[in-house]
C-alpha cells in the first residue's frame, strides 16, 4: 500500500490526498485484514494534538490522517504547496467507504452514540448505499470503560466479523479509542466525527457554500454556542497564530520521532 505524503501541521502529521485515494487505502486494508487507523482532522483535532503531547503521539502513529477541515487543507497548500483541490471530510469519507464496501461485499460496524441514533444511521446508510451490510452496532457508554468492558467490546467486534469499523465518539475521544483498539483488531478503524449525527438526521449539516468557504464552524457555533464557544473562539485564533509561527520557523513544528507510549484512556 503506497500512502500519500504526510506533512506536519503544528506538529500533527496530515496526509495530502483526496477521497479516492483515502477510500482505496481503507478498502485495501479491509481486504487484506490489516490493522489500519484512520481519522479526519479539522482545526479542533489538530489543536488537541498540538496542545497535548500524548494525543499528538497517538495521532502521529495513525496510518492515515485526512484534512477534514478547509483550514487544514489551506494550511497544507500554503505551507507545503500541496495543491489539494478539496478536503477529505469525515462524513463524506464515510459515505465513500460505505459505497466501496457495498460494491466489494465488505461489511461495516458502527460504534458510538446511542441506540436510537445507531438505528437511524444504519437505515440511512443502507438507503444511500444499496447492498451495504451492517455487521453490528454498539452504543457509547459515555464514559471510560473498565478493563472487562473493553475486552467485551473487543470480543463483540471480533465476533461481528465486520471488515471496517466506524467510530463516532467525538474528538478527541474517538481518536484515543481507534488508537487503542487498533492493537486488538485486524481491520480498518475510522474516526468520523459528526458523521453519525449528520447521516442519522440528528443534526443538520452546514450549507454547501459554508463548507466550501471554511465557514462550517460558524454554522455549528450558531447552533451550539454554549458547547462550542471555546473550540471556535479560542482555538481558531490560536491555530492561525500557530500557522504564522510555523511559516516563519518550520523546524519548530517538525513531527517528533521517538515518543513514549501514551497512557491508555479506554474511552467508550
Amino acid at each position: 500500500m503506497q500512502l500519500p505524503p504526510r506533512f506536519s501541521i503544528l506538529g500533527v502529521g496530515v496526509h495530502t490526498l483526496d477521497y479516492q485515494q483515502a477510500t482505496d487505502c481503507i478498502a485495501e486494508a479491509a481486504h487484506e485484514k490489516k490493522p489500519f487507523a484512520v481519522t479526519a482532522l479539522a482545526v479542533h483535532g489538530v489543536m488537541t494534538g498540538h496542545s497535548d503531547t500524548a494525543q499528538r503521539t497517538r495521532l502521529n502513529r495513525f496510518d492515515l490522517v485526512t484534512p477534514d477541515g478547509q483550514p487544514v487543507r489551506w494550511a497544507l497548500n500554503w505551507l507545503y504547496h500541496a495543491r489539494l483541490a478539496d478536503r477529505v471530510y469525515g462524513p463524506f469519507l464515510m459515505l465513500h467507504v460505505c459505497e466501496r464496501a457495498a460494491a466489494d461485499g465488505l461489511s461495516v460496524f458502527l460504534y458510538g452514540s446511542d441506540n436510537t441514533t445507531l438505528a437511524a444511521l444504519a437505515t440511512a446508510l443502507q438507503q444511500r448505499c444499496p447492498g451495504l451490510r451492517i455487521a453490528g452496532t454498539r452504543p457509547s457508554r459515555f464514559r471510560n470503560a473498565t478493563e472487562a468492558e473493553w475486552i467485551e467490546d473487543v470480543e463483540a467486534l471480533r465476533a461481528s466479523t465486520a471488515d471496517i469499523v466506524f467510530c463516532g465518539l467525538g474528538c478527541p475521544r474517538q481518536e484515543s479509542w481507534v488508537y487503542e483498539m487498533r492493537a486488538c483488531l485486524d481491520r480498518p478503524l475510522i474516526a468520523v466525527g459528526a458523521a453519525f449525527a449528520f447521516w442519522s438526521g440528528q443534526q443538520p449539516m452546514a450549507p454547501a457554500w459554508m463548507q466550501r468557504t471554511g465557514l462550517e464552524w460558524l454554522y455549528r457555533f450558531s447552533r451550539e454556542p454554549l458547547r462550542l464557544w471555546r473550540r471556535y473562539l479560542i482555538l481558531n485564533p490560536c491555530y492561525l497564530a500557530g500557522l504564522m509561527r510555523q511559516k516563519l520557523s518550520p523546524q519548530v513544528f517538525a513531527e517528533p520521532n521517538a515518543q513514549p507510549e501514551p497512557p491508555a484512556l479506554r474511552w467508550s
